[in-house]
């Protein structure tokens, strides 16, 4: 199991460096865009993934890469998983909170709820 969690978290680290980018200034409603978790989350968007890739710098190997989504203009009644590192933009309901291992934004910060099911209301 160690070795499968190695070698998927390597995977994803690779697929990340392709993908880096800052968040797109004309984002399509439900984009996901991956960033340097040093970036601050942009108004409208949350986080909901968390990881490491060699091209955000560290070598402690803690998560330094961030999956955001953009919530602006998903229809009401839309549902979302997300972590619980950002805030939720006004029109959004908290409707229930989870432990997910994608959602561990600190080294060592343990198995409590760190993620949310968002559902836009307004």
């Amino acid at each position: 199991m160690p070795r499968l969690r190695t070698t998927v978290t390597a995977l994803a680290g690779a697929a990340a460096v392709f993908a880096l980018t800052a968040a797109p200034a004309q984002a399509a409603p439900g984009d996901v865009t991956t960033t340097c978790a040093n970036t601050a989350t942009p108004a409208g968007y949350v986080d909901v993934n968390w990881g490491y890739s060699n091209s955000c710098g560290g070598q402690n190997f803690a998560p330094n890469i961030k999956q955001i989504k953009q919530l602006t203009g998903l229809p009401i009644g839309t549902v979302v998983q997300a972590c619980g590192s950002t805030y939720y933009p006004t029109g959004w309901v908290q409707t229930s909170s989870y432990y997910s291992s994608s959602c561990v934004a600190f080294p060592n910060s343990g198995f409590n709820n760190n993620a949310w099911t968002l559902k836009r209301v307004s």
